[in-house]
C-alpha cells in the first residue's frame, strides 16, 4: 500500500467514477483501475462497488476512506513543515445544523488564524449528511441536537457509524419570528397560537424523517408549511411572510441583524446540543480550539 494509492482512492470517491478521477489525476484509466485492484487484493477487501453509473464505496470502503484521508492530510502537514520550511497550513472542516452560534465560533476561529495559512470549511447541512460527513472524515466535527423524541434513534445511528456524541449545552425551545409578527411582543407562545402562521423547516432530502428534523415537534400538524434549504432564505421568509421556526432561541445580532426575535415556546421538550466526532481517535488541535470558541460564545450568552 502506497500513499499514491490512497490519493487515488480519495479522488475516485470524490469523482464517483474511475474515468473522471483519471482525468483529474492525469493518469491512464487502466493504470488507475489496476492500482485500485492491486490495493483491494493486498488488503483483502472490496473498496469500490461497480454500477452502470460508475463506482461507489462499499461499507468497508467507506471506513477505509476515512483512514486514507487522515493519512494523506497528516502527510501533507509533514511536508509543509519539514520539506518546504513554510508555515503549516491549518486544515479544519465542520458540518452542522443551521445554528448561528456555530457560525460565530467559526468566525472567531478564522480571526485567530488570520495571519497564518489555513483551509477551513463550514457546511450547514442536513442531519443525515452531517453524520455521513463525519463518518467519512469529510468533516472533523458535526453539530446537531438531541431531544426526547429523536435521542434514541440519532444516538443509535451515530454509534453504528463509529462516532460519539458529546454534549455542549441545553436550550429551552423558542420560536424565531419577525419583529413585526403579531406574536413578537408575547412573553411565551403555544403551538396552538402558531397554527395560523407559516411554519418554516429545513429540508432533509431523500433521508427525510421526523427523527432527522432540525425542529422540535416535527410530528405536529401545521396547515401552512414551507420547507427551505438555507438559513438566509428562512430568515427572509420569517420577515416577509410572518412565519416562524422552532429552534434554540440563540440569535446573533452581529450576523443576523435585529429583525428576528426569539420567544419561549411552551413545550415539554429540551434541546441538547452537542457535537459528533470519531470514536476511535482524538480531536485535532484546531478542532479543540474551535470547540473552545464555541463554549466561550455560549457561556457569554448565558
Amino acid at each position: 500500500m502506497t500513499l499514491q494509492q490512497l490519493k487515488y482512492i480519495i479522488a475516485i470517491a470524490e469523482c464517483g467514477s474511475i474515468t473522471a478521477a483519471a482525468e483529474r489525476l492525469l493518469v491512464a484509466q487502466p493504470s488507475l483501475s489496476k492500482s485500485v485492484s492491486d490495493l483491494e487484493k493486498e488488503l483483502g477487501i472490496t473498496i469500490f462497488c461497480r454500477s452502470n453509473r460508475g463506482v461507489y464505496l462499499s461499507e468497508e470502503g467507506t471506513r477505509f476512506l476515512s483512514y486514507a484521508r487522515q493519512v494523506t492530510e497528516q502527510f501533507g502537514l509533514l511536508e509543509e513543515r519539514y520539506k518546504h520550511k513554510e508555515t503549516v497550513r491549518r486544515v479544519f472542516s465542520i458540518s452542522a445544523q443551521h445554528y448561528s452560534f456555530v457560525v460565530n465560533a467559526f468566525v472567531a476561529l478564522v480571526k485567530e488564524y488570520a495571519e497564518n495559512k489555513y483551509e477551513f470549511t463550514l457546511r450547514e447541512s442536513r442531519t443525515h449528511d452531517i453524520i455521513e460527513d463525519v463518518r467519512t472524515s469529510r468533516s472533523e466535527l458535526g453539530v446537531l441536537f438531541l431531544s426526547k423524541f429523536n435521542r434514541d434513534v440519532i444516538l443509535r445511528i451515530v454509534e453504528n457509524a463509529d462516532l460519539k456524541f458529546t454534549s455542549l449545552f441545553y436550550a429551552s425551545p423558542h420560536v424565531f419570528v419577525s419583529r413585526s409578527n403579531p406574536l413578537a411582543g408575547k412573553s411565551c407562545v403555544t403551538l396552538e397560537e402558531l397554527r395560523e402562521f407559516p411554519r418554516l423547516t429545513y429540508e432533509q432530502g431523500i433521508n427525510n424523517s421526523f427523527y432527522y428534523s432540525e425542529e422540535l415537534h416535527s410530528t405536529e400538524e401545521s396547515p401552512k408549511s414551507i420547507i427551505v434549504t438555507d438559513r438566509a432564505t428562512l430568515f427572509n421568509l420569517l420577515i416577509g411572510l410572518n412565519g416562524y421556526t422552532i429552534s434554540s432561541g440563540i440569535l446573533s445580532s452581529d450576523l443576523n441583524g435585529t429583525n428576528i426575535v426569539a420567544i419561549p415556546l411552551e413545550s415539554d421538550e429540551v434541546m441538547e446540543i452537542g457535537y459528533i466526532s470519531p470514536a476511535d481517535r482524538p480531536l485535532s488541535a484546531v478542532s479543540e480550539r474551535y470547540l473552545e470558541h464555541l463554549r466561550n460564545y455560549i457561556k457569554n450568552l448565558s
